[in-house]
């Protein structure tokens, strides 16, 4: 079957068998354990000295029990000119709440901040 990348999206969902590690495992074949390595090659990254790698793989790995369509929807609102400060605070403070994504709330925390100050936050709309 020929690969669709419009009627195939998501991957995870609709096309599990396109999907594979970079060491050649299937979708099916992850395990939480497979996913737990992602913690360890963040702790190795770290004392390597490579600590925008390691803060990227801890996020993936708390991402891990965060659902696909929660993931898709935070990284629309992380899109210039989507959301409002209120709504990009909504989505930090559900992500440690709901998933105890803390890592990833912090991320969202720190875009909204730097959204500020680059005018990319959607105004707020006008009360009347």
């Amino acid at each position: 079957m020929a690969f669709d990348p419009i009627a195939d999206y998501p991957l995870g969902t609709q096309r599990p068998d396109l999907v594979r590690t970079p060491g050649g495992l299937g979708l099916d074949e992850l395990t939480l354990d497979a996913l737990r390595t992602l913690g360890l090659q963040s702790q190795v990254a770290l004392a390597a000295g490579r600590a925008q790698l390691a803060a990227n793989l801890a996020r993936a790995a708390e991402l891990t029990g965060v659902p696909d369509e929660v993931i898709l929807e935070v990284y629309t609102a992380l899109r210039p000119h989507r959301s409002t400060a209120d709504e990009l605070e909504s989505w930090a403070d559900r992500l440690e709440r709901d998933f105890h994504a803390t890592m990833t709330a912090a991320f969202v925390r720190e875009a909204r901040t730097v959204y500020a100050k680059r005018n990319l936050l959607l105004p707020d709309e006008p009360t009347v």
